[in-house]
């Protein structure tokens, strides 16, 4: 008889991996989107009281940005009691390069945000191969799949070219194309790119996720047992003999 739920099992590649890599990306996301909400209103002044403030247009979307940053990884904070060093790096990234974008009124600060950011990963993550116990990418994933270190070295190595074209990327078209091409770049351009290169390293892992999930927890309480009675039997074989 066919196994009904065989065509209903979760992959456990899905289940592990790629949902805690996307999980985190959709964290991170939260305050791109706020920023592209507000980037795409027509600017319109808004009364508080005695206060007048605009809001639309690039400037203030910079200030949405800065703010809903600190909300998002401030709440982070205060969950987790911590943030990994990739988030302290993208918020203390949006306020140096938010921050002189809106005083001076000038984009280009915030033009160079992402490829700094990006080129800074790559370096922590080239600074994992020279002088950390481990690559970074294990630090990040270590707990989730156990592949062998051959693989989470070439993973990282991966990781470091991977955010070294994205600057690049980024950087040409912040530049070259208009404000709107950019600010979509930015915002759906790079989440599309990071979500494709997440499912692509999902292959090169997808074996050792499975090996993990599919080792019978009842084996294991058997060999166990059976270690013991081996145990239980010698001491009493050597009881016997003496």
């Amino acid at each position: 008889m066919p196994d009904c739920n065989k065509g209903t099992d979760v992959n456990p590649v899905y289940t592990a991996l790629e949902w805690h890599s996307l999980m985190k990306q959709f964290i991170d996301y939260i305050p791109l989107a706020i920023f592209f909400t507000i980037w795409s209103l027509d600017e319109r002044s808004v009364t508080f009281g005695d206060y007048t403030h605009t809001i639309g247009g690039i400037y203030s979307a910079a200030e949405f940005l800065i703010a809903s940053s600190l909300i998002v990884y401030g709440s982070l904070f205060l969950v987790q009691k911590r943030l990994d060093k990739f988030q302290w790096i993208t918020a203390v990234a949006v306020i140096l390069f938010s921050l002189p974008t809106i005083i001076f009124r000038n984009t280009d600060f915030l033009k160079w945000k992402a490829p700094i950011v990006y080129w800074v990963f790559a370096c922590v993550f080239i600074a994992s191969n020279l002088i950390g116990d481990k690559p970074a990418i294990q630090h990040m994933m270590g707990h989730i799949v156990k592949p062998p270190q051959s693989l989470w070295k070439k993973l990282n190595n991966i990781w470091i070219f991977y955010f070294i074209l994205l600057g690049a990327i980024n950087l040409l078209i912040a530049f070259t194309l208009s404000e709107a091409a950019w600010i979509r770049f930015k915002v759906f351009g790079n989440l599309i790119i990071s979500f494709g290169f997440i499912i692509g390293q999902s292959f090169l892992l997808a074996k050792y996720i499975e090996a993990d999930v599919e080792k019978d927890p009842a084996q294991d309480l058997q060999k166990d047992q059976q270690r013991s009675n081996n145990g239980s039997n010698n001491r009493s074989n050597q009881g016997t003999d003496s």
